[in-house]
């Protein structure tokens, strides 16, 4: 079970850049193909940027061509938590980070193979850990 954390708006901001800040806790999403990790193949481990959980591994990582870094599945069936977004219009399930609920992005069900899913993550809500 991952464990949960709070913290205030105020804590958030001090702690996160201004796009981190957006993204994560405003549910932002940076633009297509500018983020830092859209087409970085560096071998690790992907974790939260607002709190360090663990989310996705790079072997699960593939180049989806839609303009932010995708994964096949995330580290763990307890790392991350998945949400109705209803939002501009669409039905789509938000993904957000189990331990501090940021948002991470959407999962579409375009995916390869075995489990048939894209994780679509923005770049900005993640830090990798190099091997």
């Amino acid at each position: 079970m991952v464990k949960k954390i709070t913290k205030t708006d105020q804590e958030w901001r001090a702690q996160l850049t201004e796009e981190q800040y957006q993204v994560t806790r405003k549910k932002a999403t940076e633009r297509p193909f500018s983020g830092e990790y859209e087409q970085s193949w560096q071998p690790g481990t992907y974790h939260c940027v607002a709190c360090g959980q663990e989310l996705f591994a790079s072997d699960s990582k593939f180049d989806a061509g839609c303009g932010w870094p995708s994964f096949s599945q995330p580290l763990s069936a307890e790392a991350v938590q998945s949400n109705l977004d209803v939002s501009h219009g669409m039905h789509r399930t938000e993904v957000v980070c189990a331990a501090c609920e940021s948002h991470l992005g959407h999962v579409f069900p375009d995916g390869p193979q075995p489990t048939g899913l894209r994780y679509c993550i923005n770049s900005v809500a993640l830090k990798l850990e190099r091997k």
